[in-house]
């Protein structure tokens, strides 16, 4: 694959994410503005609708893979040093997958009611 290819995927990637992420976050916005969870209870009840945990369960790996690209070619522009950028993408790929991993925990966990 040429680096151009590469670029117009990466491209396309970030702006695709980018709309999800501002409709959903635009959706959690407005609904938390108007209609507010009053409590704990109330907002495990709105976590656990299928459409809004659905919802969830599509955010969180696109908000991943919008902020994977985006550091990614941060690292890529600007630390010229190769070992230290292969470390920094080690490191952020690690934080990534755990706090994945964390969060789809989260949004499950809340799902069946543990």
């Amino acid at each position: 694959m040429s680096r151009q290819a590469s670029g117009l995927m990466a491209w396309l990637i970030q702006r695709a994410t980018a709309v999800y992420l501002a409709l959903f976050l635009g959706y959690v916005l407005v609904f938390f503005s108007f209609a507010a969870p009053t409590d704990h209870v109330a907002l495990r009840e709105w976590i656990t609708n299928p459409w809004v945990a659905l919802g969830w369960l599509l955010f969180l790996p696109l908000l991943l893979a919008h902020a994977w690209v985006g550091i990614r070619d941060v690292l890529i522009d600007y630390v010229h040093h190769l070992g230290t950028r292969i470390t920094l993408l080690t490191l952020f790929a690690f934080v990534f997958v755990a706090s994945g991993l964390w969060a789809f925990k989260a949004i499950l966990t809340a799902g069946l009611g543990e």
